[in-house]
């Protein structure tokens, strides 16, 4: 039994799916639903129809529109422009095909444009920053953390 078809103008709010908890993501700027891991980030050096635009390797809470031969930069390829599926904003387009055998990395991949995308780094700090003291001088300690990934510390110190 096939999946159902489900239309660019279809309401799927209530299909949206809340994944990669603490990882770093693109979401929709419209509403905010999660699209793609950052990790999943192939080139920032495409062209979407209405600006810069990422490929990326794989992406979620997209609708895909219906297939079509569309004349590109680097030529024709079968393309489906992909919608949000919580406020249904074309976010870009899926690569069906390439026809020219240079371009054939690009299938099964997916053009996102920038401008429809918000960059969640996910940066959180400790609750209460570690500080310590000496007698004979003081220096602090400001410990920033990435996603439990120790990031920085930064040293100041003042000595008599």
């Amino acid at each position: 039994m096939a999946a159902p078809t489900i239309s660019p103008t279809s309401d799927t709010k209530s299909k949206v799916i809340t994944t990669f908890l603490d990882k770093p993501t693109f979401s929709c700027s419209r509403c905010t639903a999660v699209i793609a891991l950052q990790d999943e980030l192939i080139s920032k050096a495409f062209s979407g129809r209405d600006g810069r635009g990422y490929l990326i390797h794989s992406a979620v809470n997209l609708k895909m529109g219906k297939k079509e031969d569309r004349p590109l930069m680097t030529g024709v390829h079968t393309v489906a422009d992909v919608y949000c599926m919580g406020c249904n904003e074309r976010m870009g387009w899926y690569y069906h095909k390439a026809s020219d055998h240079t371009q054939k990395y690009k299938e099964g991949k997916y053009l996102l444009e920038r401008e429809k995308l918000v960059k969640e780094n996910n940066w959180t700090l400790d609750d209460e920053p570690q500080i310590g003291f000496r007698t004979r001088g003081v220096y602090g300690h400001i410990v920033i953390r990435v996603n439990v990934v120790l990031v920085a510390v930064i040293q100041c110190g003042w000595f008599t």
